[in-house]
């Protein structure tokens, strides 16, 4: 007889805890996507649980048996938009499925999200691209329906392997002249000329995007909170690189991100987003041949970029087709409304 699972809160300054929470997380992630499994690393993990945030309380849970830590989850809390809402997450390694340590994990997460007066809860799934669109089949989506949760909206993930020949780099920029637009870049933290309209495009972006089914709204754009998540990064040893197009009244335009982790040498590309009285001018495709130039210029031996893009975004996609990335998996993300 399988004996009862007890869920405990993570104390994210207990290095052991913490380290068997993180142990369970990447196990899961990396049976479910192999090799194209993202997976933030321990310090990374580490530095984003201890940091006091103004905007997002965080939370980390482990499921024991026996003694023995056999899942992980994690609870989100918007503290200044969205809230409504909770984002929440189950990992358990392959070893301990379908013995109800998801479940009770699940159950407990949900319970705190209800509590703090959430009635939106959202998560992630992943599976392969060489699975069903719809991931019929794949362990994570499947048991997000059985407890409720519906496909709001799916992504597409995407890997770029670098280096890409400057030739190629130069012939999409020919397409892209973006005439009248000053292009800019630079390495580390936003510069601070730009950083209030730097915050308010990054704000946006999650409802400018393809939003599908989710319910959800812009988030909050204070320059004190995005310099902390700068500082942040910064704890986790990860490089950003930024460029923007500024328009002839010296307002940004458009703007993209990549973020190089120190830990795992990957890049991960961040936010991309053109202001709507701008579009249709090539914008996106000119600032991400940008960064990816600097990037290349600077970072050498970084040897692949992944980024997600909604399936629906077709504009976005057809971009990424043109700089070479390659579909090596899907993301699932999942709603239910309490009550």
């Amino acid at each position: 007889m399988t004996s009862s699972v007890q869920i405990r809160r993570v104390d994210p300054f207990d290095t052991a805890e913490h380290d068997l929470w993180w142990q369970a997380y990447a196990e899961a992630k990396r049976a479910d996507m192999g090799e194209n499994a993202l997976i933030w690393t321990l310090e990374e993990s580490r530095a984003e649980m201890q940091q006091r945030s103004a905007t997002t309380e965080r939370r980390t849970y482990v499921a024991v048996r026996d003694g023995s830590v056999v899942g992980g989850g994690s609870l989100a809390l918007p503290l200044k938009d969205n809230l409504h809402s909770a984002a929440l997450g189950v990992t358990v390694p392959p070893a301990h499925r379908r013995q109800g340590v998801g479940t009770a994990l699940l159950a407990h997460i949900e319970a705190e999200a209800a509590a703090s007066g959430r009635t939106t809860l959202r998560a992630e799934t992943a599976w392969p691209a060489s699975a069903p669109e719809d991931g019929t089949g794949e362990p994570g989506i499947e048991f997000a329906r059985t407890h409720g949760y519906t496909l709001a909206l799916g992504d597409l993930q995407n890997r770029l392997t670098l280096p890409v020949d400057p030739a190629v780099i130069d012939a999409l920029s020919a397409q892209a002249p973006a005439r009248g637009y000053d292009i800019r870049s630079w390495i580390g933290p936003v510069p601070d000329e730009f950083v209030a309209e730097w915050a308010a495009l990054d704000a946006i972006l999650d409802t400018e995007a393809p939003t599908g089914e989710l319910d959800i709204e812009a988030a909050s754009a204070d320059v004190d909170d995005y310099r902390a998540d700068e500082a942040m990064q910064a704890a986790q040893g990860r490089t950003s690189f930024g460029t923007v197009a500024l328009a002839p009244d010296g307002r940004i335009a458009a703007y993209t991100q990549i973020v190089v982790s120190g830990d795992d040498g990957n890049a991960y590309q961040w936010g991309t987003l053109v202001r709507r009285e701008d579009r249709g001018h090539r914008l996106g495709l000119r600032v991400k041949l940008e960064n990816l130039r600097m990037l290349q210029r600077h970072s050498p031996d970084t040897p692949r970029i992944y980024t997600y893009n909604a399936e629906s975004n077709e504009h976005m996609l057809a971009v990424n087709t043109r700089l070479g990335f390659e579909a090596t998996g899907r993301l699932g993300e999942l709603q239910k409304r309490l009550g």
